[in-house]
């Protein structure tokens, strides 16, 4: 590989690995309230045993990228179960009810049916994640060193590099949003809405699937959409950052 593919090859994985970042924030708010709930020392075993499971996953998928593609289903799956939990917690804090933590807090189950909602939650989110990878990574040159699951080997590497740093990505921000909401409680009902959020985005790409085609293929994409998108993830942040520091003031007053 000359100096100029190499800087080319750079390149790309630097862009890939702030890309991979971008996409983790809004996942790693999900991980934090997924894994909430447990004891703390738990939370970590959550997050690393349900995101090595991810990235066993995504591995697999470079090899089958061009099926998974297809499967729209992943994405409307994974869309339903965010907007589910997020309005079920919305609704409970409505209605003045705390979680019922008693049962996801019982040893054995509730550790292990929460690692398998991470790993549930990172493949609904890892298809777009990859399918950026792969339209980043073919552009590449080919280095010739052969072919891994149809995928020149160069270009595999870096898509593979890429998945890993977003991975770790995840994982260590996840950790500190649980610090986070442990630290301002108030903030948790905006890390439900930001879920939510999440799910209404994971129901526009399923929307503007090709086989589905119920809005432009184009939209998820789009400057718009993208606007949109992070214009009310910034407002529900700022809202939910201004109350719990308000809320927290007025325990410290109360003490």
């Amino acid at each position: 590989m000359d100096t100029a593919m190499l800087l080319e090859y750079g390149w790309v994985l630097l862009v890939l690995i702030g890309l991979e970042g971008i996409l983790a924030a809004d996942n790693a708010v999900v991980m934090a309230v997924m894994v909430k709930h447990l004891p703390e020392k738990q939370q970590k075993k959550a997050l690393f045993y349900g995101l090595m499971g991810a990235f066993v996953f995504r591995f697999a998928a470079l090899f089958l990228i061009s099926f998974l593609a297809n499967v729209w289903q992943v994405q409307a799956l994974g869309a339903l179960y965010l907007l589910y939990i997020a309005i079920s917690h919305i609704v409970k804090h409505i209605k003045g009810t705390d979680h019922n933590e008693k049962e996801a807090k019982k040893s054995g189950s509730g550790f292990w049916m929460t690692v398998l909602k991470v790993e549930i939650a990172d493949i609904a989110f890892a298809i777009d994640s990859m399918l950026a990878a792969v339209a980043l990574a073919i552009t590449l040159p080919k280095t010739g060193w052969g072919q891994i699951g149809g995928i020149d080997t160069g270009q595999f590497a870096v898509m593979f590099l890429g998945g890993l740093v977003g991975l770790i990505i995840i994982r260590f921000a996840a950790t500190q949003f649980v610090k986070l909401l442990k630290n301002y409680p108030s903030l948790e009902t905006a890390a439900f809405l930001i879920v939510g959020w999440v799910g209404v985005k994971l129901v526009v790409y399923t929307l503007a699937h090709e086989s589905l085609g119920v809005i432009p293929h184009e939209f998820p994409e789009s400057t718009t959409w993208k606007l949109i998108f992070w214009g009310v993830m910034i407002l529900i942040i700022i809202w939910g950052w201004l109350i719990s520091v308000k809320q927290k003031k007025k325990t410290q007053s109360n003490e």
